[in-house]
């Protein structure tokens, strides 16, 4: 051990003379200690008891950190400090319950402290930079990425705005063709008909000269007559019409729905074309991010097993009041929810509140790292999970809670059993009740894990794969009347009691 370093044994440092001591050494004996205060609390109270007019005033108890501190357990002064358990001790202690620990003198240890917080502030001034550098290229990142897409969109409407001219270009020269094509069948029959009509007219003419030779009573006469009239008269054909307008419509018709169908199909793929394209990861629109990450968050470092493990990663969260539906009640600091429904709670109107479904996000982001956090559920109908800060708050399709959309991954508990929730899709799973669940998101590593928590073990529920691709927020569905969930600070020893399991379903419970 070096020289600035000392430990509670027959050695250990005496204290300074007490400063009222003016001549000989005067330890600081706890019984001295005690009289001195009890003089000096018998000196301020005299006046108070003399003077009738005091008699009224308010007594308070003397202010602990007024003057010299005392320890609570022996009434000495507090010399030194103790480094293991990090706490101001007496002599008394150092030859108690802090014996063989390291400790130094109250100025010795102040003077290291104070150089380690000075690197601390060193520390946390580097971090602020660095994150106010990242917020910056954020900002410009975020800027950058409007200015992109404000420029896609506009070759977009371009080539959307000659596709529109195409198509009116097309529907121009379909009409055309059908307009002449009309015009020339109308020429061709009208033609045929002014022909017809022509004959006919030939026709009358000649049937009257027939008439009036066979009126012709001299023989000769109509001999002359009806042989001159066969020369005269052409033996021209009448043609038979056959109209078949109908089938040839029929057949432009069908070009014109199999064409248009073919370009609506192609429309109508449009966005999944461009959807299963933007798959590609090299042509994704995202914000890549690198950061330092300590050793313990890296991808390749173990998993962990024990509960021990499990706490390295504790993270405290807390709900956010601006999130909560109406009906839901926020109680011990932020650290409760229940569902009170149907009555409701005079919440600020806030954009981020949920307005149909009851649920309830944190305050706190989840992001790069890995995080540990349990919960205590109680009722059936109560769902835990994580959600992006994007889910819709005013919606009240299934996509607005934590169980219906592909970027919600959430652990419900059914009365019986729990099932996991995804996408809209459920998962039933074959474990009983806990009255604990541990939340463990492995963001470097795409997992997020489920345990039931007991005194002495962990009890794997469910582990989802997961594609992040921001931040993203525990997040409480409470459905049912009387759900209630609390956030509780994991500690070594694990839940006190599992005594008391989620309470079963409920004919009365309403869906929230």
């Amino acid at each position: 051990m070096s020289q600035e370093t000392s430990e509670f044994d027959s050695s250990f440092e005496s204290p300074q003379p007490l400063e009222s001591c003016r001549g000989e050494d005067h330890l600081g004996h706890p019984a001295d200690l005690v009289e001195r205060a009890r003089k000096e609390k018998e000196e301020h109270l005299r006046p108070h008891q003399l003077n009738s007019k005091l008699h009224d005033h308010p007594l308070a108890e003397p202010t602990k950190d007024r003057g010299v501190r005392a320890c609570a357990t022996h009434h000495a002064q507090l010399t030194h400090f103790c480094h293991l358990d990090q706490q101001c001790i007496c002599l008394e202690c150092g030859r108690e319950d802090h014996l063989g620990h390291r400790a130094d003198p109250l100025e010795r240890a102040r003077k290291e402290k104070e150089d380690e917080l000075r690197l601390t502030q060193l520390d946390f001034e580097r971090r602020i930079s660095t994150a106010e550098n990242a917020i910056a290229r954020l900002q410009a990142n975020t800027k950058s990425i409007v200015n992109s897409v404000s420029e896609v969109k506009a070759a977009a409407e371009e080539q959307f705005g000659e596709l529109m001219e195409a198509v009116r270009k097309a529907q121009s020269e379909v009409l055309d063709f059908l307009e002449g094509k009309e015009r020339a069948a109308v020429s061709h029959a009208d033609g045929i008909r002014t022909h017809l009509e022509n004959q006919c007219a030939q026709m009358g003419q000649s049937q009257r000269q027939l008439e009036g030779i066979a009126g012709l009573t001299n023989s000769v006469l109509f001999l002359e007559e009806y042989c001159k009239f066969k020369k005269s008269v052409e033996d021209s054909p009448v043609p038979s019409v056959y109209i078949g307008l109908k089938d040839k419509l029929s057949g432009i018709r069908t070009v014109i729905t199999d064409s248009t169908t073919l370009l609506v199909q192609q429309l109508q793929n449009y966005k999944g074309k461009l959807q299963e394209f933007a798959k590609e990861e090299e042509y994704e629109i995202s914000t890549q991010v690198s950061a330092f990450v300590p050793r313990k968050y890296w991808v390749s470092y173990p998993e962990p097993v024990s509960r021990q493990e499990f706490l390295k990663y504790a993270y405290s969260i807390s709900f956010d009041p601006d999130t909560a539906h109406r009906y839901l009640r926020l109680l011990e600091e932020n650290r409760r929810v229940t569902n009170t429904t149907p009555w409701e709670h005079a919440y600020p109107d806030h954009p981020d509140r949920f307005e149909h479904w009851r649920q309830v996000l944190a305050k706190q982001s989840l992001y790069l790292h890995r995080y540990y956090f349990e919960v205590e559920v109680s009722g059936a109908g109560t769902y835990v999970g994580v959600t992006y800060r994007s889910i819709d708050r005013k919606g009240t399709e299934s996509n607005s809670c934590i169980s219906g959309n592909n970027f919600s991954w959430s652990l419900h508990w059914g009365g019986r059993e729990f099932s996991a929730w995804h996408s809209d899709a459920e998962l039933p799973l074959q474990a009983g009740p806990f009255p604990r669940l541990g939340v463990y998101l492995n963001y470097p590593g795409e997992t997020l894990s489920f345990y039931g928590v007991s005194s002495d073990s962990m009890t794997l529920l469910h582990r989802f794969s997961c594609k992040f691709a921001e931040p993203v927020f525990p997040a409480f569905w409470l459905s049912k009347k009387e759900n209630s969930v609390r956030i509780v600070e994991p500690t070594a020893d694990g839940p006190e009691s599992v005594a008391s399991p989620p309470a079963p379903p409920s004919p009365s419970d309403q869906l929230g």
